[in-house]
């Protein structure tokens, strides 16, 4: 008990800021359609970083904001999974494989070249590239802690990742229909091309609305898309791996022995409870039926909003501590790495589908 009322004194008044600005956010992109494109998180992210600075270097409400940007954000991501169910994902998201590898790829390396150009820190351009790659804020929210990205690279590369995504989701569908690409593939291609689920959303439906499909491309770009959200798994895993190589071979250039870096304290043990949380998913949509089943998609459907939620506080938080003078002192060179994912991501995309036969 005494630990619980330490740790509200010490973090709620930062956690009730968190939520003040997030609140407001979700319910106004919830009931204003053109904001909704924009996504709620970016807003907030907005919302954080334009409190005037009285308010935000107040040592009071340091501690929760900190709190809701990292630990928060990883809550998040595990109650995401519970949106994943592998059965479907398996069924369905098996025939975009190919192009979802072929695009996650591309992207990385596309972010490591054009980086050894722009020359941006690494964590910017690993969100960046990574973001790009797999699905946007939720892959930047699971690989943040992983390197310990601060809130000022997590906002420089949430602000790329939705600037185009803005542009795809108001430029795909007519391109789409310029090079006669079918429902289907239309369908792969927002979910491979598009990285926020908001902006995969808007373009699907977008489709849907102009070719008359009754909804079938956007329940397709959707699967495709959590098809993609599954990267995080193994791409958390690589840069763990990869800190702890740095960590080994800091402790060799300074002579230390043994200092206890080991990939458990690199590895964020949130993707393992990701990944759990998919599971059970999977088992419950599988094994209940009736009325059982109907309670467990409530309960899915809810975490998963609670989720998306906890991303927007998370976001505020980001924008808090992020100085918008420094942002925009960093100049045009993260939008160039983001541009040349952008481009390769949305060329692959097309090309493979064109080589597979599918346009």
């Amino acid at each position: 008990m005494k630990k619980r009322l330490r740790f509200f004194k010490e973090n709620g008044k930062g956690l009730l800021l968190c939520l003040l600005i997030a609140l407001p956010v979700w319910i106004l992109t919830k009931e204003i359609k053109s904001l909704e494109l924009v996504g709620a998180p970016i807003l907030a992210i907005l919302a954080g970083m334009l409190l005037p600075g009285t308010i935000k270097e107040n040592s009071v409400y340091q501690s929760g904001i900190t709190f809701t940007s990292k630990k928060i954000l990883q809550g998040a991501v595990v109650l995401l999974g519970f949106g994943l169910n592998l059965a479907t994902i398996g069924q369905v998201g098996a025939a975009s494989l190919p192009i979802i590898l072929s695009t996650i790829t591309t992207s990385l390396v596309i972010a490591w070249l054009i980086n050894k150009i722009v020359r941006l820190p690494y964590k910017t351009a690993a969100l960046i590239g990574i973001g790009s790659s797999v699905c946007g804020g939720s892959a930047i929210a699971a690989s943040a802690p992983v390197i310990n990205a601060d809130e000022e690279e997590i906002a420089q590369a949430v602000s790329v990742i939705f600037l185009f995504n803005v542009i795809a989701a108001f430029i795909f569908p007519t391109l789409g229909g310029m090079i006669g690409l079918s429902d289907t593939g239309f369908g792969l291609f927002a979910g491979t091309a598009v990285n926020d689920t908001s902006s995969v959303t808007a373009a699907a439906s977008t489709w849907d609305t102009l070719h008359q499909t009754g909804g079938k491309v956007l329940e397709y770009a959707t699967i495709v898309k959590l098809t993609r959200t599954l990267a995080i798994i193994p791409i958390t895993l690589g840069l763990s791996l990869l800190e702890l190589k740095k960590a080994k071979n800091t402790d060799k250039k300074s002579g230390e022995q043994g200092s206890g870096f080991s990939l458990r304290s690199v590895f964020p043990m949130f993707i393992l409870y990701f990944v759990l949380a998919s599971v059970i998913t999977t088992a419950a949509v599988t094994i209940l039926s009736g009325n059982a089943l109907i309670m467990a998609d409530t309960l899915f459907s809810f975490l998963k909003q609670l989720s998306k939620f906890m991303i927007v506080m998370a976001m505020a938080a980001i924008g808090l501590n992020t100085n918008l003078a420094k942002l925009i002192k960093k100049g045009p060179r993260p939008f160039l790495l983001g541009f040349a994912c952008w481009i390769s991501i949305t060329a692959v995309s097309l090309l493979l589908q064109k080589a597979l036969g599918l346009i």
